[in-house]
């Protein structure tokens, strides 16, 4: 039998032999990352900044801002609201603040031991509407202030109490020298060894999208034992006249504060240069070091973010989520461009000689339509089940987490075994010859299925329109897998009607050496990803992105009965594996420790 007999024979017993090859149910209706197919939390016409604490008689208290209209409005005010049971269902609101004006917004929870449930917001104090006879926005005047609930959320405290809020050069320097402070916050609340912190920002003129805006955190060390609220003392963070600050242009706002092992402090923020911020305090806050970029691991790629929310959360097992968007675009279009908010993506964090340490990113929840975003994320943790609340601030909704995601996330770096769910099709070589199997049958993409694509090459050279793979038929209807001129490595689909194409970053590849490489297609949220040596394709310095979103008009790319394997290869393709689903990122990291 010559080397060609015996890999065709292997790809045929291994189409027909391994379990669990009939399509799955590929409806994206059924996705359980599809925003539509959450749990709905009450609104109104406008709700952000969902976030849920878990009470200590086991409910779930939401605290909103609402209001009306969009964004900005001047009757937005924050409420309450109670489910009892994991957010299937909920309570009427409760008012927290009337409907302004003045406008209360942006209430961050924190329930301390004991029972007592906080919020922390910021109230337009001076019921300020203009400034030399022009409306300004007004939800981020004013002052921090808190009130209380001791019976789970169900009332609250009649008074509200102002936090001091200590003046830095960027609010002398404001629009009304410092006589109306504009601040806002997005960061839950934290304890460690025995203090309260959470992250905010200062602006320096009424429009937070203009600038500057600067870091702060919010320290009190006696809350958890001071009863009364006119007794619990406050420091504003860090020390100085300055707050953090990005490490170019004078955006560094919606500071995320969460602790180290060692009581350390780490914070993470938005940017307006493609990267989220992030800084290290380990004296308690009082000084940090910032203008940093938010990096993966010391030394690693940076985190690429739009000028949107990097949510971050530490949990009980020590272990932390950041909830962020993967790319670098920017939100001050005024164009139909899609959103920069679509899909959102996860990482998670492992705690290594006092550096977080993020794993390679998941797709979390997406969008159906590219032109709707998501933001301002809760991450609930009870009983061992975690879930996480997105907004578009019009809907609010509620997904349980994948916890077979999350367990990859947290242990990429262990990850030694080649997945075998949905395995159709596995030949061990091909090449320098080419070499023809029959070609398994793949998900139609229209309706939400996937496929991926993962082996090991090893090339001579570099020349571009080498053939790697190749399934097309007439009107090039297939899959197709390609070297570029980039140089790069590329990926045409087609259903004969509609295409698309898309490549890996520059550089990764070189001569003579194997590499690892998992094409991944997600009829889902509708994107193609590369995952190259254990990394996901971000687009690096070239690109906004790493991965495309293709049309929802692409469909049935099913092309060639007979599948040609380095129909045109200057070198070899070892452990080729076609799967009948999208593998997560940290399954084709595992594919790739696995070895060859």
């Amino acid at each position: 039998m010559n080397r060609r007999e015996f890999i065709w024979c292997a790809a045929s017993a291994a189409t027909v032999s391994i379990p669990g090859m009939a399509s799955p149910d590929a409806d994206r209706a059924k996705d359980p990352r599809n925003y539509a197919t959450g749990r709905d939390i009450p609104g109104k016409a406008y709700i952000c900044q969902n976030y849920i604490v878990v009470t200590d008689d086991g409910g779930w208290l939401c605290v909103p801002t609402v209001g009306p209209a969009a964004e900005g409005n001047r009757a937005q005010h924050i409420v309450a609201t109670i489910s009892n049971d994991r957010g299937r269902s909920w309570s009427s609101f409760i008012d927290i603040e009337p409907p302004g004006p003045p406008e209360a917004s942006w209430a961050m929870p924190l329930k301390v031991p004991g029972g007592r449930v906080y919020v922390f917001y910021t109230y337009n104090d001076k019921n300020v509407s203009e400034y030399r006879g022009r409306k300004i926005r007004a939800d981020t005047l004013g002052q921090f202030v808190f009130k209380y609930s001791d019976d789970h959320g169900r009332t609250w405290s009649k008074n509200r109490y102002t936090i001091p809020s200590r003046r830095f050069a960027i609010d002398r320097n404001n629009f009304s020298s410092g006589e109306i402070l504009l601040l806002w916050g997005v960061s839950k609340p934290i304890i460690t060894r025995g203090s309260v912190y959470f992250g905010a920002a200062k602006v320096g003129v009424p429009s937070i999208w203009s600038g500057p805006n600067e870091g702060i955190v919010l320290r009190s060390d006696n809350l958890l034992r001071e009863k009364d609220p006119e007794k619990i003392g406050w420091d504003m963070l860090p020390e100085g006249d300055v707050g953090l600050r990005a490490p170019r242009g004078n955006i560094a706002e919606e500071t995320f504060v969460v602790s180290l092992d060692n009581g350390d402090l780490y914070a993470c923020f938005r940017t307006t240069d493609g990267y989220l911020g992030q800084a290290t305090s380990r004296d308690r806050g009082r000084t940090w070091a910032d203008r940093q970029y938010a990096v993966y691991q010391p030394g690693g790629l940076r985190i690429k973010n739009p000028r949107g929310p990097g949510t971050m959360q530490r949990f009980s097992n020590g272990k932390y989520l950041l909830h962020f968007f993967n790319n670098s675009g920017s939100l001050n279009r005024t164009d139909a461009r899609p959103t920069t908010r679509n899909p959102g993506w996860l990482i998670g964090g492992v705690e290594r000689n006092g550096t977080i340490h993020w794993s390679q990113p998941e797709i979390c929840v997406y969008q159906e339509s590219e032109y709707l975003g998501l933001s301002y994320p809760d991450f609930i943790e009870d009983d061992g089940r975690y879930y996480i609340a997105p907004t578009t601030k019009e809907t609010a909704r509620i997904f349980e987490l994948d916890k077979a995601m999350l367990d990859g996330l947290w242990n990429q770096r262990q990850l030694r075994e080649v997945s075998r769910k949905g395995l159709l099709l596995e030949v061990p070589r091909a090449g320098p010859e080419p070499h023809r199997v029959s070609c398994p049958r793949l998900p139609d993409l229209r309706v939400g299925g996937g496929f991926a694509i993962d082996f090991w090459v090893r090339f001579s050279d570099l020349a571009p329109d080498q053939v790697l793979f190749d399934s097309r038929a007439e009107a090039s209807k297939g899959v197709l897998v390609y070297t570029t001129a980039a140089p790069s490595l590329g990926i045409q689909v087609c259903d004969g009607l509609t295409t698309a194409a898309w490549d890996t970053d520059l550089d990764l590849f070189h001569r003579d050496r194997w590499h690892h490489v998992a094409l991944i297609v997600d009829g889902g949220p509708r994107i193609i990803s590369f995952a190259v040596d254990g990394i996901l394709c971000d687009g690096r310095a070239e690109r906004e992105r790493g991965w495309l979103r293709f049309s929802n008009n692409l469909g049935d790319v099913n092309g060639s009965a007979d599948l040609k394997l380095a129909a045109a290869l200057r070198g070899q393709m070892r452990q080729i594996r076609v799967y009948d689903r999208y593998l997560r990122t940290s399954e084709a990291i595992g594919n790739f420790q696995a070895g060859i």
